[in-house]
């Protein structure tokens, strides 16, 4: 799918055909239309196809006719049972007339940018453009960190009486998606530095601050990348330790409650047997059914006692 965006009187409008100042926006698009993309601007094919490959790190490709910025954003993958935080390639692709982006499903990150979210957007200001969406990814890296950080939290809390794997799991999920971010987020770090020592892209005196702003955002998204994997790798390790302790603290008490309940099983067993009852205290008593099970449930409490009191239930 393939969308034209233009700003005119600091309004964003769709356009039918793609005009100098325009913004092209590719939303997993077809052979054909990348086809039609890359004869109209004398674009390689492989460099349009590259953000839809999702294996592909980020870097910067400058030709003749136009410079690639491949970047890593991040997404969420709704689709599993668990929501798993990943990354995806972003291509941007700026020419001498138009900006041009490649991803293969729609994003928070550009959908702020078509619905006029982000403040002093033109399509027409492309270096400015360009820094704006590298802003808005180092934005949304944190946002979903903080996210990942409020989640593990939750698991913590339930870890605790917790005697199940799942838990567990989800802390494996979690972690999984710091790796992905903390890969990504060092690959864009190596593209935001070749921005700030290389003029691939022209920067004008009012962007350069927006420039260290990004680099700035992208190393405050690696280091909390860091600090909530060590946490999450220690938490699972503390935490598999705590899920078999509890289950060793039921294992206990229901030994307990056996021993218990084996004094009055011993009683009535022996009462059970077919032998004569002469021997059997209590035997020909008229009373001596309750007088055997109030003796058999006194032991019980007194032996029920005995544990509380050694502290046994804890």
């Amino acid at each position: 799918m393939i969308n034209c965006y233009y700003t005119r009187n600091c309004n964003h409008e769709l356009i039918d055909e793609p005009q100098d100042g325009c913004w092209i926006s590719m939303i997993s698009p077809s052979e054909k239309e990348m086809f039609s993309i890359s004869r109209k601007y004398s674009i390689d094919m492989d460099a349009l196809k590259a953000a839809l490959d999702i294996d592909e790190r980020s870097r910067i490709e400058v030709e003749e006719n136009y410079t690639m910025i491949l970047v890593n954003i991040p997404t969420i993958e709704e689709d599993t049972d668990r929501e798993l935080f990943s990354t995806m390639p972003l291509a941007i692709i700026m020419t001498n007339k138009v900006v041009i982006t490649i991803c293969s499903e729609d994003t928070p990150i550009l959908r702020q940018f078509y619905q006029g979210k982000v403040r002093d957007f033109h399509t027409y200001m492309r270096s400015r453009f360009i820094l704006q969406i590298l802003y808005k990814t180092a934005s949304c890296y944190l946002q979903y960190l903080r996210i990942i950080d409020r989640k593990s939290d939750e698991v913590e809390n339930k870890l605790h009486k917790s005697t199940r794997n799942q838990e567990l799991i989800e802390l494996l999920t979690l972690e999984k998606s710091l790796v992905y971010f903390t890969t990504a987020l060092r690959s864009n770090e190596v593209v935001l530095e070749k921005l700030l020592r290389t003029d691939v892209i022209k920067k004008y005196p009012e962007d350069s601050e927006l420039l260290e702003d990004v680099i700035v955002e992208n190393k405050q998204a690696i280091e909390m990348a860091n600090i909530y994997s060590g946490i999450l790798s220690g938490m699972m390790d503390a935490f598999a330790s705590v899920i078999s302790n509890n289950l060793n603290i039921v294992m206990k008490v229901l030994a307990i409650i056996t021993i218990v309940m084996s004094i009055p099983t011993m009683i009535f067993s022996a009462y059970g047997m077919n032998t004569n009852t002469k021997g059997m205290p209590f035997a020909e008593r008229p009373g001596g059914f309750l007088i055997i099970v109030l003796v058999a449930v006194l032991l019980s409490v007194i032996v029920g006692i005995c544990f509380v009191k050694l502290k046994m239930f804890k």
